[in-house]
């Protein structure tokens, strides 16, 4: 299993988790993320997080095609 597989397994585990407390799922999505984006400044430079960031959201659209990808 790949670093990628297991934090999206990490992830289910703990949205499972979160509805058994009763926190609504896309909440609770925001706080993990909000956690962490603040785990991440701790060891990395801001303006690179913040880039690494602006990537993720310019590429949320799965329809689209990206000048980067090849036929």
């Amino acid at each position: 299993m790949g670093v990628h597989e297991w934090a999206k397994q990490q992830i289910e585990h703990n949205l499972q988790l979160a509805q058994e407390q009763g926190f609504d799922p896309a909440l609770s999505l925001r706080a993990l993320l909000g956690a962490v984006v603040e785990r991440s400044r701790a060891g990395r430079d801001a303006e690179d997080l913040a880039a690494e960031l602006q990537f993720l959201a310019d590429n949320l659209d799965d329809e689209r095609d990206y000048g980067f990808m090849r036929p």
